[in-house]
């Protein structure tokens, strides 16, 4: 007999949850205006909002977080976090920041200016909302084949080398402070990008002088992709992949409440000196200090180790392969999802599954809403609320691809929670015919309004 997959660790501490009923969850959800970020933790069974800090350190990662160094300036804990990310991104320079969006607040406040323009393969709702904050344009030049989710393509994150040429085409030098390449593309559905694109991105990027960064929340994930799927990369290691993947970058940014299994931490990478030294400024302004940024002594521990385990085969054979047991089950039943599967969550296609819902409606929160109120399964919206409205007409920005997240948090649950949401979607699409009707808006914040939102029913 074949020996069946098992996961590449075993539990070591439990928390207990706590099943509600539909009618408690109805009630729940009213009062927090069909808003998912507005309800508490405990009215929420299996919380699939966010794979952002919700991860389960490991026995390691406790153990460094009790050898934190908390020295205000030069702490070992630095040096330990530095030497791990030159060891596996191979970036010389780095700034430790709280989390991501404090990384790229850094990095644009020290780049962008107004009026410029970011290309990049789907910026995700922190990048843009830091573009436009600064009132400058994201570009999206991910190829067409995202956009179809039926469509089996291996990598569905890759930017369209023809889009790219054209907008640096458009726009002066000096109008396009960088190139931003997210591994994986979250907003097109947790989808891979190339080394074979990433080397044509970095040649168009010499051809117009323009630096490359990429915003690697998922790196990792990214590399298992490319050795599975990339002919060239099959007998490396994730490590491997991973330096050549960023030897491909000028710079990144990290939000390490993903990859790196922590539940607060970020940093910027950097390859030149007169980026870093840039940027330091920023950094203290707003992080701290340079050698601590946002983040304790014991934090940066838990990160540097962190990076090592985020990096190995069989942790992300386990990870990755628990997503596609879900997405499988869903695809099974004819349930429309992003395929093939991405690399930390599973993305339902809301249009599809909800076809009796117009666009004004935002069908993909009336989705979410009802697979809360079905089984108190968190999920979010990846769709139009996300996409906020447009910085000029203030009209609601309407994406290709209006979807709900299922983001499976790391090392938490088994596959049985798994079985019960699949089971909690399962019953939601038998009585989709009967939900014609959807959301309207009532309160929202002039960007980055899913956050708050407050919407009600029709």
């Amino acid at each position: 007999m074949k020996l069946p997959f098992a996961e590449s660790y075993k539990i070591k501490v439990v928390e207990s949850i706590r099943r509600s009923t539909r009618g408690e969850r109805e009630e729940w959800i009213k009062n927090a205006k069909y808003n998912l970020f507005n309800l508490k933790s405990d009215q929420v069974f299996i919380d699939l909002l966010t794979d952002s800090g919700t991860g389960a350190m490991s026995d390691k990662q406790w153990a460094a977080l009790m050898e934190g160094d908390e020295s205000y300036a030069g702490a070992s804990s630095y040096y330990r976090l530095k030497d791990a990310i030159h060891d596996i991104t191979g970036f010389e320079y780095f700034l430790p920041t709280h989390q991501g969006r404090a990384a790229e607040n850094v990095l644009f406040s020290t780049l962008v200016k107004e009026g410029d323009i970011i290309p990049g393969n789907s910026h995700f709702d922190t990048t843009k909302g830091h573009i436009e904050f600064r009132k400058a344009h994201a570009v999206d030049c991910t190829i067409d084949e995202a956009f179809h989710t039926e469509l089996d393509h291996p990598f569905k994150g890759n930017i369209d080398l023809e889009k790219l040429e054209n907008v640096l085409k458009k726009y002066p030098r000096k109008q396009v402070p960088m190139i931003i390449v997210t591994v994986t593309c979250n907003t097109s559905g947790g989808q891979p990008v190339s080394i074979e694109n990433m080397r044509g991105v970095r040649k168009l990027a010499d051809k117009y002088g323009i630096p490359v960064f990429f915003d690697s929340a998922r790196f990792a994930e990214n590399a298992y992709f490319i050795k599975l799927r990339e002919e060239e990369f099959k007998d490396k290691t994730i490590r491997e992949i991973v330096r050549e993947m960023f030897s491909y970058a000028d710079g990144m940014t990290m939000s390490s409440k993903k990859d790196a299994i922590v539940n607060m931490g970020g940093f910027i990478g950097f390859r030149h000196k007169e980026h870093f030294e840039a940027a330091t400024m920023y950094n203290i302004l707003f992080e701290g200090f340079i050698t601590y940024g946002g983040m304790s002594g014991r934090d940066m521990n838990a990160l540097a180790q962190g990076l090592y385990e985020g990096t190995g085969f069989h942790y992300l054979e386990t990870r990755i392969n628990q997503v596609a047991y879900l997405g499988k089950q869903l695809r099974d039943y004819g349930i429309p999802v992003q395929y093939p599967f991405g690399g930390h969550a599973i993305f339902v296609d809301a249009k599809r599954f909800l076809p009796n819902i117009p666009k004004e409606q935002y069908i993909a929160q009336t989705l979410a809403v009802e697979l809360y109120i079905e089984g108190g399964v968190r999920a979010v919206e990846i769709g139009t609320l996300l996409a906020d409205r447009d910085p000029d007409t203030r009209e609601n920005r309407y994406p290709e691809l209006e979807l709900v997240r299922l983001a499976i948090p790391r090392r938490v649950y088994t596959n049985n929670h798994m079985d019960y949401v699949a089971a909690a979607l399962i019953n939601v699409y038998d009585r989709r015919d009967k939900i014609t009707k959807g959301l309207r808006i009532v309160k929202e914040a002039p960007i980055l309004r899913h956050f708050t939102v407050e919407l009600e029913k029709i």
